[in-house]
């Protein structure tokens, strides 16, 4: 298994698998319903200096907040 670590120390650009997300119930349901489950195939395609991250998940981009992002352990897709 490759290296995992949290979304918010992604680079920009690679495509990364979800490997978990630890989070609480409610955010776990409103993530899915973004369409981030594990093993979803996503990449970070914009980010703010201290601010939210911006995802692509499938056709889609929404952003995430730092806090969030922390709590979803990511690795390079193969």
């Amino acid at each position: 298994m490759s290296n995992e670590y949290p979304l918010s120390m992604a680079p920009e650009g690679k495509p990364l698998r979800v490997i978990s997300i630890r989070a609480g119930r409610e955010l776990s349901k409103r993530l899915q319903e973004l369409g981030l489950n594990e093993e979803s195939i996503i990449s970070v395609v914009g980010r703010q200096p201290s601010g939210p991250l911006i995802l692509q998940v499938n056709h889609s981009r929404f952003a995430l907040g730092r806090g969030m992002a922390m709590r979803i352990m990511v690795a390079e897709a193969d």
